[in-house]
């Protein structure tokens, strides 16, 4: 049966925009004030913001927003896992039942991100059942750049690599979960939105436009056809990666041209990018249509 690869990146009359979704402030267990901490990534270039903290709802009208486009939302943190309530319409309670809160997040038609699931010494803040079992998030971070100094991994392509070769259709992000300076710039995503309205920053995250990132720059992501094609400007490797972390392929340099067999069992294909100095890139899953 013939197969082509499904992409959600969008190609025409888009912008790509830079920024980070998972922040705190002296509002909850920050070292800098909301307002210090919007002008630190308004100077680096970010082009969106959200500042999430614990178990708090902070709305974009409380600070100056630099130019950068805010997105209201928190980090809903007591009482179980860790997970991000993006574009929040309302302070949903952290409640310990998790599924209830994801149900809540979307019947507000907003949306979520499961928070680094490898953290602590037994590497399991959020175990791959409940990721498995939750219905109604978005994604989970597969980098979150705090846990590079703390216990555990910052990174999680395993969790992602699991749950997308059992069939769920869910985002990877990266973001650095900044307490103080020494956070920011770690991690971020790259979105390919229409403009830079709160609205179609929110629409392209959630339908998975965006590029994920620790300092790798994405030129280009094409799928046509059988043929996924991606480059990247300060890249030394490109590895194509499968079901459940499958490695089918991989070019020393900036660029790779992936055929997927037509006669493949795969149900998805996604790039890794590797440069120096710890930078990675990763797109989202090319899904095979049969």
């Amino acid at each position: 049966m013939p197969i082509s690869l499904q992409s959600s990146y969008n190609s025409e009359n888009s912008l790509w925009l830079k920024g980070n979704l998972h922040t705190h402030t002296t509002e909850s267990d920050g070292r800098r004030a909301p307002q210090d901490v919007v002008d630190d990534y308004a100077a680096r270039g970010y082009d969106f913001l959200m500042i999430s903290d614990h178990d708090k709802l902070t709305q974009p009208s409380t600070v100056l927003s630099r130019g950068m486009t805010l997105i209201p939302g928190n980090e809903i943190s007591a009482k179980g896992p860790h997970l991000l309530h993006v574009n929040a319409k309302t302070h949903i309670p952290p409640l310990e039942d998790r599924q209830k809160v994801l149900d809540l997040i979307a019947e507000e038609k907003s949306f979520s991100v499961i928070n680094h699931p490898n953290w602590q010494d037994h590497y399991d803040h959020c175990p791959q059942e409940k990721l498995a079992n939750w219905k109604g998030y978005s994604g989970i971070e597969i980098f979150n750049g705090v846990i590079r100094r703390l216990t555990g991994s910052e990174f999680a392509t395993d969790r992602w690599d699991q749950l997308l070769g059992s069939g769920r259709r869910v985002w990877g992000f990266a973001n650095d979960d900044s307490h103080d300076e020494q956070d920011v710039e770690l991690g971020w995503n790259v979105v390919r939105a229409k403009d830079r309205s709160v609205e179609s920053i929110v629409a392209a995250l959630a339908s998975g436009s965006f590029y994920a990132s620790t300092g790798i720059t994405l030129n280009r992501i094409e799928a046509y056809g059988r043929t996924v094609h991606v480059s990247a400007e300060n890249a030394e490797r490109m590895v194509v990666v499968t079901d459940f972390g499958k490695r089918l392929f991989h070019s020393d340099s900036n660029e790779v041209t992936f055929n997927v067999p037509p006669d493949c069992g795969y149900s998805y294909v996604r790039v890794e990018a590797y440069g120096g100095a710890e930078k990675n890139a990763w797109t989202q899953p090319f899904f095979i249509k049969r």
